[in-house]
């Protein structure tokens, strides 16, 4: 892949959306998990989240808007107008034919949604919004990102579970690299601390049940780890090819240069109890970058706080950079704000890329009794400092999805 550069970024998240802000939170380990208040989840298995809390302060969206559109859209807004600040792009002088949206979610606008359709059962059709159809699916905040900004060139939305904002980059990168934009806006976000989308998280099996303590709750790769906490939040990085970045003279955080997917099929929700094909997703990845193994300064974790995921991954790692596996610091900065499902992978890239940017690698919080099985650094507790040239980003979504993304500092 030719290298393809991340100019900006865009965050909405529980533990801030100032980008300072957010990495001091990170880097510190300060938990942004809670008991969800929003609603009463007290009989939901697990009733804990990650919820951001600032979103009004730096809305760009009008009232009236918001009557017709998801919080997942209302977020996506917000991360977009960051990114695109943070990048110094004025939309005014650019070919809006020749930008790109590249979106990805798990779940779509379900607050939304749900309420339209107990208002339905309620009141009969007239109680229906007419804005109900285009504000639930999951293309909605890649429509309503186009149609606030007036971009209209080649865009996608990728629905792939937890790896979809992560394979929605990866594609923006290739898209960027085949010449059929000048620009894109890419990422993810995610809405599931609601009533109906928290009871799908939850028969799923996947999340925590430590309701009684928020904030160590989360803790992937630790022995009494039982699943993750869900999360609320966008992301958006703005990506711009080499030429595009020397005309502009932009400030670069990181360049994206190796991109790699499989998928297990084995079931509908597990992946593979022997890590292969995320292995060869990593391999991938390494090839495209033309990097070998050696190469790799930090690896972001999934880390899906799961007893399954958290094994198979360390397994993967290490058939991947065999007896050096154990040298490189690997850590799920995620355990601090929650996981945001089809946003993780946008999440994952920015604070990847601030860890680029301070030379610090942020730690994986709630980690004091090691699995054996999880044999890793993965940067317990505290942050570690660490030279970053080149960094490895890991997501995975329920039935076997692998994806893995490559970045390195400018």
């Amino acid at each position: 892949m030719n290298k393809i550069a991340i100019t900006g970024i865009g965050i909405v998240s529980p533990s801030g959306m100032d980008k300072r802000k957010f990495w001091s939170n990170v880097s510190h380990g300060r938990s942004a998990v809670e008991k969800i208040t929003r609603f009463d989840a007290s009989k939901y298995a697990s009733h804990i989240a990650g919820h951001v809390h600032e979103l009004d302060a730096y809305s760009n969206v009008s009232s009236r808007l918001l009557k017709k559109i998801d919080l997942f859209s209302h977020m996506a807004l917000v991360a977009s107008e960051l990114a695109l600040q943070d990048a110094k792009i004025d939309l005014q002088q650019e070919n809006l034919e020749r930008a790109g949206i590249f979106m990805g979610n798990a779940i779509g606008g379900w607050l939304y949604a749900e309420t339209e359709l107990r208002d339905m059962y309620i009141e009969g059709r007239e109680g229906v919004s007419p804005f109900m159809a285009s504000a639930w699916f999951p293309a909605a905040p890649q429509g309503q990102v186009s149609i606030h900004y007036g971009i209209k060139g080649y865009s996608k939305t990728v629905v792939a579970d937890r790896a979809s904002s992560l394979m929605a980059i990866a594609y923006a990168a290739k898209t960027l690299n085949r010449g059929k934009n000048d620009f894109i806006l890419a990422g993810g976000m995610e809405a599931p601390v609601t009533p109906y989308a928290l009871l799908c998280c939850n028969t799923s099996g996947q999340l925590t049940h430590k309701n009684d303590t928020p904030s160590t709750a989360y803790r992937p790769f630790d022995k009494t780890r039982d699943g993750f906490a869900i999360a609320e939040g966008a992301g958006i990085v703005i990506l711009e090819p080499q030429d595009r970045v020397k005309k502009r003279n932009a400030h670069v955080y990181a360049n994206i240069i190796g991109y790699g997917t499989t998928t297990d099929g084995v079931d509908r929700i597990d992946p593979a109890k022997d890590g292969k094909e995320l292995a060869s997703a990593i391999r991938i990845a390494l090839d495209d970058a033309q990097l070998e193994p050696s190469q790799i300064d930090y690896i972001c974790l999934d880390g899906a706080g799961t007893p399954l995921g958290d094994v198979t991954e360390t397994m993967a790692i290490k058939q991947v950079f065999n007896g050096k596996a154990s040298k490189i610091p690997c850590s799920a900065p995620k355990s601090v704000f929650g996981n945001m499902l089809g946003a993780c992978g946008a999440l994952d890239v920015i604070t990847t890329v601030l860890a680029m940017e301070h030379s610090i690698v942020p730690p994986t919080i709630n980690l004091t009794k090691p699995d054996p099985e999880c044999d890793l650094d993965y940067v317990p507790n505290k942050a570690q400092s660490k030279e970053i040239k080149s960094a490895l980003v890991i997501n995975r979504g329920r039935g076997g999805i692998n994806c893995a993304l490559i970045l390195q500092k400018s």
